[in-house]
């Protein structure tokens, strides 16, 4: 049964013509309106993934729960339809179990609050929050176990439920929750802070309908919404062809020892609609990689990568649903059974971006990016102090962002544009740990008319004895690169032990021992290149060696000789690049690096640690496990 909006105001908004500066007025006043949403949360939780970080992502949509501002995309549709309860002025609903919102947040570990926006006793719009809490219980610290077997491992998990009835705090929820917490007091601010952010989302809709009337408003929302949907179908029809498409990525392991896992999606247009296809995707695992992906989410990705690519001035929302048909196969990776687990989704939430960005530029080769938003590397560490306190670290790193048509890969950059690295003075402070480097690693960026940014090396020295977990990928399949670029550099991770021993640690692991003067080095992976090496500027690769970001070994990938001083030799270089277009066979629009197979065979002594064995999935539905 759907919610039920209880409104003491019936009087239906009027359709009103709304005038271009007025129109512009309000979509930036929206607009602000969301970085204040960020500004509010950031300066009052605790947790570092939020407060120093911003791992969270906020929306402001009109009546009906399309989003008109955010990042995400609007879940408040399929929230609306599967909540059976009143919905009054006031309320405010937490919910952090994915299943209960068809995937519009994708693991336990993050918190979601939508609150209804009423004035006049009339609903005029919704906003929301979600954000990244560093503790929800479940089998480890940090909540995203990478042997999970079910959700039921991950942490403590909650339906919607009504944080604030009609204004009032709900206090009992707040205690139950955080008692489940390690970090019951972060939990507790973060929380609050998600709140006030979607307050302040309500009081700027208000004064934005006192300034010019409710049916003003919500005309405007109405036209920024057909705005988004004339452009997206503009840029379908150019942009899309009716010949399928198709592009296979690959998640390299499930922290268990199998892999690689593939994502496979194939796009067409039928008439004025894009088809999204995800039927080939590998069978759901038996970890926790799995990714329920929500359709509409899946639908703004796709609407951000379009707009950025062909358009960027457009603001992204909501209206161009219905020009998009997503469909993901149940039972698959991408739309896991209850109760598979799900908390270590990121390394698909990244390659979804990869393989979107292979889809759209196959058509238009010269708008294509190479592979390199791949995955969102995490090290959690946790532990008693020399005082017997409690702490607890979640981090988020960064790895090589893709070259691209337009420049090269930003070095050492988060998939999301407005993350930020946690200030090494910070972990400092705060945690048993010295950051002994942290740095770009040279020409793990593939090479390329622009480069592939590259990736980073951090090393901690710990001071303290204790646990860490790491989540990461493309430690196996690089990240390819186009048009004639070169794959970047994979990622990998050591301890090295006081005693002198060097450990290959894998891409996910948990329940890792170190001890005070252990160091861990934590290296990311770097973007693939775009576009013929040979046609980088000289100057630029002599200016990037001088920075430390290219090798003078590295500069002959791009067909560059320097000479003692780090000056291009211009003779040996023209000549350099004479034998390298001689001998090298055509470009390819993808380059891959070596073969699944190759990888396998050279993974030990490439890597130090063995081959992922290759999946077997045992209750798979038959259609998926034949694939």
């Amino acid at each position: 049964m759907p919610a039920r909006i209880l409104e003491t105001n019936s009087t239906p908004f009027g359709k009103v013509a709304v005038d271009p500066v007025t129109l512009d007025i309000i979509e930036n006043a929206l607009r602000n309106a969301r970085v204040e949403m960020d500004a509010t949360l950031f300066r009052t939780a605790l947790s570092p993934g939020i407060r120093e970080q911003g791992d969270a992502f906020p929306l402001i949509a009109d009546r009906d729960g399309r989003m008109v501002v955010g990042q995400f995309g609007s879940f408040i549709d399929g929230f609306l339809k599967g909540y059976d309860g009143e919905i009054e002025e006031g309320d405010i609903i937490l919910v952090n179990d994915p299943y209960s919102v068809e995937g519009a947040i994708s693991h336990a570990s993050d918190q979601l609050c939508i609150a209804p926006i009423f004035r006049d006793g009339r609903l005029v719009a919704w906003s929301a929050m979600f954000g990244h809490m560093t503790d929800v219980g479940g089998k480890v610290p940090g909540s995203l176990p990478t042997d999970a077997a079910s959700i039921f491992e991950e942490g403590f998990r909650l339906p919607p439920v009504k944080l604030y009835r009609k204004g009032e705090l709900q206090s009992d929820i707040v205690r139950i929750a955080a008692h489940q917490s390690r970090m019951p007091e972060w939990f507790k601010a973060d929380l609050h802070a998600i709140v006030a952010s979607c307050r302040v989302a309500g009081r700027r809709v208000v004064e934005i309908c006192e300034r010019f009337g409710d049916d003003v408003f919500a005309s405007a929302l109405d036209e920024l919404l057909a705005r988004n949907h004339r452009a997206m179908a503009h840029l379908i029809s150019t942009a899309i062809g009716e010949a399928p498409v198709s592009f296979e990525d690959y998640i390299c392991d499930d922290g268990k020892g199998a892999g690689p896992f593939k994502i496979k999606c194939t796009m067409w247009r039928e008439g004025g609609k894009v088809v999204l296809d995800f039927d080939g995707t590998d069978p759901q695992s038996d970890s926790s990689i799995n990714f329920l992906l929500n359709e509409n989410m899946f639908k703004m990705f796709f609407g951000i990568y379009m707009i950025m690519v062909f358009d960027p001035q457009i603001l992204f929302n909501d209206g161009f649903y219905d020009l998009v048909d997503v469909r993901i196969p149940e039972g698959s990776l991408l739309k896991p059974k209850f109760p598979a687990a799900l908390s270590c989704r990121t390394h698909a939430l990244g390659r979804i971006f990869d393989v979107l960005g292979a889809l759209l530029g196959q058509k238009t080769p010269e708008f294509l990016c190479a592979a390199g938003f791949s995955s969102s590397p995490h090290l959690m560490f946790s532990g008693f102090d020399g005082k017997g306190e409690w702490f607890q670290l979640f981090q988020i790193g960064f790895g090589g962002i893709p070259g691209r048509p337009f420049g090269d890969g930003a070095d050492g950059h988060s998939l999301w544009p407005g993350f930020t690295n946690v200030p090494n003075e910070f972990l400092e402070r705060y945690f048993p740990m010295v950051i002994e480097r942290y740095e770009s690693v040279a020409d793990s960026g593939g090479a390329g008319r622009f480069r592939g940014g590259n990736g980073i090396h951090m090393t901690y020295k710990f001071t303290e004895a204790g646990t860490i977990a790491i989540h990461d990928d493309r430690w196996f399949v690089p990240p390819w690169g186009v048009n004639g670029g070169a794959p970047g550099a994979r990622s990998w991770k050591r301890l090295d032990k006081g005693n002198g021993e060097s450990i290959a640690l894998p891409s996910k692991c948990d329940g890792i021992q170190v001890d005070k003067g252990d160091l861990l080095h934590f290296v990311t992976w770097g973007g693939g290149g775009w576009g013929d090496p040979l046609e980088r500027e000289v100057e630029l690769v002599e200016l990037e060696v001088a920075r430390g970001l290219v090798s003078a070994e590295g500069a002959q990938r791009y067909g560059v000789v320097l000479d003692g001083a780090g000056k291009v030799d211009a003779a040996a270089t023209e000549a350099l690049r004479a034998k390298i277009r001689a001998e090298r066979g055509p470009l390819e629009v993808f380059d891959r690096g070596p073969s699944l197979d190759e990888l396998r065979a050279s993974c030990l002594a490439d890597t130090g640690l063995p081959a992922p064995r290759p999946p077997v999935w045992r209750n798979a539905p038959l259609a998926l496990a034949a694939e």
